[in-house]
């Protein structure tokens, strides 16, 4: 019996890629990130500035490595991300004076600005997702993406 075979037959058969849960989860975020992307066409950031702006603008001021966490971006790419946002002036980047070591972000009033004026258009895209899935499917989906995050301890 060939390893295709094999797996076919026994409990560990691979489901239909139309089942499969990876390849619906890209699909699902193509869908979810096409409007937000039209959204942004006319702003000169990217989908990650995007979220890191969000998060900042929620939070407040963050190190890095607690920006990387919520944004959900590699650190490695934060640093790049944040150092783009910076020339553009729509973050600072300030070092702690006890820990020379470890930088905090923060959003500038111009990338609040840039949040804000977007900011009807973000909840329209978020009314249509629901609208989609219906109010409570949308919070349901959300809960079940939430259990399969390793990050999240609930």
């Amino acid at each position: 019996m060939n390893s295709k075979t094999s797996q076919a037959a026994g409990t560990g058969a691979l489901p239909s890629t139309a089942r499969s849960l990876p390849i619906a989860l890209i699909r699902a975020r193509e869908g979810v990130m096409l409007p937000i992307r039209d959204m942004l066409s006319d702003t000169g950031i990217t989908e990650q500035q995007w979220r890191v702006l969000r998060v900042l603008s929620e939070f407040g001021p963050l190190d890095t490595k607690t920006l990387a966490d919520r944004a959900s971006l590699l650190f490695p790419s934060l640093t790049r991300i944040a150092n783009t946002l910076k020339e553009k002036g729509l973050v600072t980047q300030t070092r702690d004076k006890a820990d020379r070591r470890r930088q905090f972000v923060e959003i500038t009033l111009a990338g609040q600005k840039l949040i804000d004026d977007h900011s009807d258009q973000a909840a329209r895209i978020v009314d249509r997702f629901k609208a989609t899935l219906g109010a409570e499917n949308y919070e349901q989906l959300l809960d079940l993406l939430a259990r399969l995050d390793p990050d999240n301890p609930g």
